[in-house]
């Protein structure tokens, strides 16, 4: 979930008092997330593509070792091309977390006790949810090297089913640790969009969300 954006509304002023600069700021945490954004849509196919290799491999038999091979392979590129919008994902939260260190600077201009309260609950709230992206990214970077560990094993004529079955517990244990977090980072990112707006009401500033 990214952000939710919103457009100011208020006129153009020479100089913007504190309240002002935050929402400068936020919004400009907004654009950079965008880069968080666009890995979602190219994450979730290279997903379902690697899952469709992935039960062509376990229909064929040993006898067709050769098929198998090229398919794993297959199967460990596109692995790999995850790690790289992965990546690309953290990259964007590790520039959003920069920019959005610069609110407590400002925050120490605000004179109302209300807005700086308002604005410390939201400012934990982001802190919260960088730290559960950084779990997230850990628990899925992790299920990517089992995944590749994975595919290499499906390779191996003298594979048992031991071995298979416990380097897929490996992999599902991951990912129900990406499922957690990524609900968990949903959850605190809808919390802090709500919190933000408050923040603008009590602040003044009239805003349109799209």
């Amino acid at each position: 979930m990214l952000i939710s954006l919103a457009a100011f509304a208020a006129g153009c002023m020479n100089r913007q008092d504190p309240a002002e600069q935050i929402f400068t700021k936020l919004e400009e945490v907004v654009q950079i997330e965008k880069t968080f954004e666009e890995q979602q849509e190219p994450l979730v196919k290279l997903e379902k593509e690697e899952k469709e290799l992935y039960a062509k491999i376990i229909e064929l038999n040993m006898d067709q070792h050769d098929e198998i091979v090229q398919l794993a392979d297959e199967a460990i590129t596109i692995a790999d091309k995850r790690k790289e919008h992965l990546d690309k994902e953290k990259e964007s939260m590790e520039e959003s977390k920069e920019e959005f260190g610069g609110v407590e600077g400002i925050a120490e201009k605000l004179e109302d006790p209300k807005l700086e309260k308002q604005l410390a609950e939201l400012q934990q709230l982001m802190l919260d949810r960088y730290a559960i992206h950084d779990e997230l990214y850990k628990s899925y970077t992790d299920g990517l090297s089992y995944d590749k560990e994975l595919y290499e094993l499906l390779k191996d004529k003298d594979l048992t089913i031991e071995t298979i079955e416990e380097q897929i517990n490996k992999v599902n244990a991951a990912y129900d640790e990406v499922l957690s977090a990524n609900e968990r980072f949903n959850e605190k990112t809808d919390q802090y969009n709500k919190a933000k707006l408050s923040f603008y009401d009590a602040a003044g500033l009239k805003v349109e969300t799209e």
